[in-house]
């Protein structure tokens, strides 16, 4: 579905941070890239995103070209992305945020209502709060609509950046089981970022490491088990 290879990207076109990178995403699995801070992971996903200009390589989606396609095209043809920070509008109610999901098709109000009530039946807890300013809900919560926001737009591929960064344990663990959720009852193809080392691998069907900026191992999880001691911190 997502395919990405020999990728250069770089801050700086002499100045690359990403190397000759190759991914690919398909239908209904997890890909989890995991290495050192710096190494960039992030960057990878901005790439793909349209955030960043690749200096080198191909993007293809389904088969199609993404390189010089624009970033609010790329949702159109279903790619989207879930950043690190949350990037919720505090003050606005949990329907308003949800509803920002559908920009890109606003003025047609039966699939508005449709989407919006598939949000509600995946996370019946936004349906309860709906008329709540976004701000007063848990940090697992606001995760919660801006996967919400995101799904709107209906997409096949996910780049999710560190999606639990900030959360207690509990709601960590639901944001994990929400990303189970959607590579098994969506289909969804996902690509995760994620420092969790052990979380992540436990979920995922696919791990790429990264190092210095280019593919240094992949392959199932069950390879993995030395790898993860050597990431473990204390």
């Amino acid at each position: 579905m997502l395919e990405v290879r020999n990728m250069d990207v770089g801050y700086y076109r002499d100045l690359n941070i990403l190397s000759s990178l190759n991914l690919d995403v398909k239908p209904g699995q997890i890909f989890t890239i995991l290495g050192a801070n710096g190494v960039g992971k992030s960057t990878s996903l901005k790439a793909i995103y349209g955030f960043l200009r690749p200096n080198g390589g191909t993007i293809h989606l389904n088969g199609q070209p993404l390189i010089d396609v624009p970033t609010h095209e790329r949702i159109n043809l279903g790619l989207a992305y879930i950043p690190q920070h949350p990037g919720i509008f505090r003050e606005m109610t949990v329907e308003e945020n949800l509803l920002l999901g559908a920009w890109t098709f606003r003025r047609d109000k039966a699939r508005i209502a449709e989407k919006l009530d598939e949000q509600y039946s995946r996370f019946p807890v936004l349906k309860e709060k709906r008329r709540q300013p976004s701000g007063q809900l848990s940090g697992g919560q606001q995760r919660m609509i801006e996967i919400g926001r995101t799904l709107m737009g209906n997409p096949k591929v996910l780049l999710v950046d560190e999606p639990t960064a900030g959360l207690s344990k509990t709601y960590a663990e639901e944001v994990y089981q929400m990303l189970r959720d959607l590579r098994d009852r969506d289909n969804l193809g996902i690509l995760l970022v994620d420092q969790e080392i052990r979380h992540a691998l436990r979920i995922a069907d696919y791990v790429y490491v990264l190092e210095l900026g280019r593919n240094k191992f992949e392959g199932p999880p069950s390879e993995f088990g030395d790898l993860q001691k050597a990431f473990w911190v204390g």
